[in-house]
């Protein structure tokens, strides 16, 4: 999955975010959440996160779907999801807000990952003030 968030990252992919939702799914354990600025950043993100999780872990999509339109690309790897969205679509369909309850995976560019909870919350802390 931070394979897929780094991959994301590298074609300029904006507000990336990883979602816990392990407790609250039996058929996922993440959700990494990413937009691009129009349709064609969103397919080649998407293909990006493809390409590199192909050539480094020999791993495809068990499904994909919204290639075509180009406004929602979803990478179905059964253990992790990935959703890639226009600018209208993320703020429309608002995953974070839909699964408020799954802790966020703290992401930063440099690739870092960590789960402590405090991390988590103080940016939402920072945003209030």
């Amino acid at each position: 999955m931070l394979e897929a968030a780094e991959a994301a990252s590298s074609k300029k992919a904006d507000r990336i975010a990883i979602l816990d939702v392990s407790e609250l799914l039996v058929i996922t354990d993440h959700f990494l959440i990413c937009s691009g600025s129009n349709e064609r950043q969103v397919r080649t993100i998407a293909e990006e996160v493809e390409k590199r999780l192909l050539e480094q872990h020999r791993v495809k999509p068990f499904r994909r779907e919204g290639e075509r339109e180009g406004r929602w690309i979803l990478l179905d790897y059964v253990d992790f999801v990935v959703h890639v969205f226009g600018p209208e679509e993320r703020d429309y369909y608002d995953l974070e807000r839909l699964w408020a309850d799954a802790p966020r995976v703290p992401y930063h560019e440099n690739g870092a990952i960590g789960s402590d909870r405090e991390e988590r919350d103080e940016p939402a802390a920072a945003e209030a003030t």
